[in-house]
């Protein structure tokens, strides 16, 4: 009885070792490479999958998700023979458990040595300042040298970044005191556009000033001129009508012998105010002319007697 006992549980046991070598389990994004008599013979979908035992074996497991991968520091040497340490991070997926299992001994080193390569050649051929302004254009040129390579190891690359770019101390001091002055040049530059702007505005309104100082000079010489005109026409009226007045005078009786008699007096009237303004005596150059004048006005008041 123990014999067949014994024989029982050793049945047994090789029974569960069986079911456990033929039935397997693979998770959720997960894919398991199966050779068969040390050949490849399949990839095990998720989910159950069965297999022979001691003639199938599960030779390698990959994981299809996103996995991320630091790629280590590294000294670069710029366009401008100006070191610098750079450093990234690599994400890539399995594509091919297949080609990931037999395309390279470990796609892992392969890419991540392939990364460090590129990016020595890529930031070979741009100058330092180049280097801080151009990060996209570096991810992208790494991305498309690895995948294209990568290809062949079932994997593909799907972006890189560069964590940091730290140049020497001495550079790295430089390029401060270049922002330094920089900024203080946007500075100056923003304080003289503010002075001009400041000129601008003065002479704007300097000018405006005197364009309404001229313009208000400007109406008051017409009010003036109108001013003076519209004097000059009421002299001028009341002259003609004096003048209109006198001439009818003169047509009425004894107008003649009036006009004489005004003339004379004004006559006389005017030498004498000459006399007076000085010590020089004024006499008429032809007396005979004054006596004529005055006999005359004097049959005038005889005759208006």
């Amino acid at each position: 009885m123990m014999g067949f006992g014994t024989v029982s549980l050793v049945i047994l046991i090789l029974a569960v070792v069986f079911m456990l070598k033929t039935i397997n389990v693979v998770p959720q994004q997960h894919a398991w490479v199966v050779e068969r008599l040390g050949k490849y013979h399949s990839t095990l979908a998720p989910g159950l999958n069965i297999v022979i035992p001691f003639i199938d074996r599960i030779a390698y497991k990959h994981i299809l998700k996103e996995i991320p991968l630091d790629v280590p520091p590294q000294v670069c040497i710029t366009r401008d023979n100006t070191q610098l340490q750079v450093d990234g991070i690599l994400y890539f997926q399995v594509t091919d458990p297949m080609r990931a299992s037999y395309g390279s001994s470990n796609y892992v080193t392969a890419i991540t040595q392939l990364a460090q390569t590129t990016l020595r050649s890529v930031i070979g051929r741009m100058e330092l300042d180049k280097t801080f302004e151009e990060r996209d254009h570096i991810n992208t040129t790494i991305v498309n040298a690895i995948d294209e390579s990568a290809a062949n190891w079932g994997v593909k690359v799907l972006r890189y970044e560069i964590k940091d770019l730290t140049p020497p101390k001495e550079i790295l001091h430089a390029m401060q005191a270049q922002i330094t002055a920089e900024r203080e040049k946007r500075a100056l530059i923003a304080a003289s556009e503010g002075r001009k702007q400041e000129q601008i505005n003065i002479a704007t309104g300097e000018r405006e000033a005197a364009i309404a100082r001229s313009e208000g000079e400007k109406q008051a010489e017409i009010n003036r001129a109108q001013g003076e005109a519209a004097a000059i026409l009421s002299i001028a009226e009341a002259t003609a009508e004096a003048i209109r007045k006198t001439a009818a005078a003169i047509r009425e009786p004894g107008g003649e012998y009036a006009v004489n008699l005004k003339v004379a007096d004004k006559y006389v009237e005017a030498f004498a105010n000459i006399a007076k303004t000085g010590n020089t005596l004024v006499v008429p150059a032809n007396l005979s002319d004054m006596s004529g004048l005055i006999a005359t006005a004097l049959q005038v008041v005889k005759q208006v007697k």
